[in-house]
């Protein structure tokens, strides 16, 4: 197994991962995938964030967790949202070191992974 994402990851979610409460199945496992230092994956859906919600970012962080905001990137000049959507789910395989040809890379004109 490649690792966990939890998409979206609600800001309830994540301050329960950031603080090891495991209430629920999801949680559980993601407190296990952290415990085992398996690759873990929160895309947070809310916008704008509190100063309570980036700590709880943080502490997931540090707690091994990749945060990964559901952010499309522009640069790949998207022509429509099936596109935008394409590269949030495109960064979150790279997260896993899954290859993809969901987005065209920019930098140096690489290839897709």
């Amino acid at each position: 197994m490649k690792g966990m994402v939890i998409v979206p990851c609600s800001m309830k979610t994540l301050a329960c991962v950031a603080h090891g409460i495991s209430d629920n199945l999801i949680t559980r496992s993601a407190e296990v995938f952290l415990k085992e230092h398996r690759k873990l994956v929160l895309v947070p859906r809310e916008t704008p964030l509190s100063l309570v919600h980036l700590r709880n970012m943080v502490l997931a962080a540090e707690a091994g967790a990749v945060i990964l905001p559901a952010m499309p990137g522009f640069y790949c000049r998207p022509k429509n949202v099936h596109e935008m959507v394409d590269h949030v789910v495109g960064k979150i395989l790279d997260a896993l070191d899954i290859q993809h040809d969901l987005f065209r890379r920019w930098a140096g004109g690489q290839t897709p992974k």
